[in-house]
């Protein structure tokens, strides 16, 4: 009876654990908070995409962003992939999401009220729309308003 519970009790924790470690994959982050972590890390090139769990383009380049991470690992750089859904989307849309695609790259949930204010903030000629993506490599910025096929995200990423 005792090792059937203590059984039970580490299966418990096992899962508690692993629910908690993979929910802080995906961390809140505000503009601010997006532009300080870029120039803390000014030797690196940064890829940064916006996306949301229901927009079809973007979950359809997803993959080219990983692939470009992982073919890429011993260069400095950085993709750091920003969904715009709904802060209250956070544990019941975007964390699952996250898992079942996955994916490796950072993954952020951007924490602002208004789009209007971070659209501008983020580059003054955005529309709006998604997928939406940021080459940064020192004082180099590109802001590109498309999907990507991988071969065009290598382009723009070999450019800087």
């Amino acid at each position: 009876m005792i090792q059937l519970r203590a059984f039970t009790i580490c299966i418990f924790l096992f899962f508690a654990f692993s629910v908690s470690a993979y929910s802080q994959q995906v961390k809140l982050l505000n503009i601010d908070q997006l532009n300080e972590r870029i120039k803390n890390g000014k030797d690196s090139t940064y890829v940064v995409n916006f996306w949301a769990t229901w927009c079809a383009p973007c979950i359809k380049e997803l993959p080219h962003f990983e692939k470009l991470r992982t073919e890429h690992r011993s260069e400095k750089l950085a993709v750091l992939l920003v969904s715009v859904d709904f802060k209250s989307k956070l544990n019941s849309g975007v964390t699952p999401f996250v898992k079942r695609k996955n994916l490796k790259s950072e993954v952020f949930l951007l924490n602002e009220s208004s789009p209007q204010e971070y659209i501008d903030r983020i580059d003054p000629s955005w529309s709006g729309s998604i997928p939406a993506t940021i080459f940064i490599k020192n004082d180099k910025r590109k802001f590109v308003e498309s999907e990507f096929t991988y071969e065009q995200l290598l382009t723009e990423y070999k450019k800087l």
